[in-house]
């Protein structure tokens, strides 16, 4: 579920088609994007296994994924290693003061499985973006979400 106000619009990240942009300022802090209607989590073995599962999906928590069987909005954020937002257990927290028209990032690292390459690289660097380790991801999200909220 998304909180604010949006449109999926070009995205400004080259060969990304298209983004998520927010219609209106959204403050730091403030959560954007909300897990909703999650009734089942998949491992990475049931994924591999199971081509007909191979739908929109996140990284839920350790080494659980979620599924959705159609492409919701959501799936239209893009990656960046300095991203708008924080992926934090599912959630998206503004990670600065956002205005009306920036494109809503986050950083892909926590969503794949630990170690696993995005078919594609990070446009602004030319790195791989490479999954996280489970204790990885909830450490740096949970500092930065600590930071953010002081």
């Amino acid at each position: 579920m998304i909180l604010p106000r949006y449109r999926i619009a070009a995205s400004a990240i080259g060969g990304a088609g298209k983004g998520l942009f927010l219609d209106e300022d959204v403050a730091a802090g403030r959560i954007i994007t909300a897990p909703d209607a999650i009734d089942r989590t998949f491992s990475p073995a049931d994924l591999a296994a199971r081509p007909e599962l191979a739908y929109a999906s996140a990284r839920w928590f350790e080494d659980r994924y979620t599924l959705s069987p159609d492409w919701p909005d959501e799936c239209y954020i893009n990656h960046s290693f300095e991203p708008t937002g924080l992926w934090h257990l599912g959630f998206v927290f503004a990670l600065a003061d956002l205005p009306a028209g920036t494109e809503l990032t986050v950083d892909y690292r926590h969503l794949l499985p630990p170690g696993q390459a995005e078919d594609f690289i990070d446009t602004a660097t030319g790195e791989k973006i490479v999954g996280y380790a489970w204790a990885e991801s909830l450490a740096s999200s949970t500092h930065a979400l600590s930071r953010l909220l002081k």
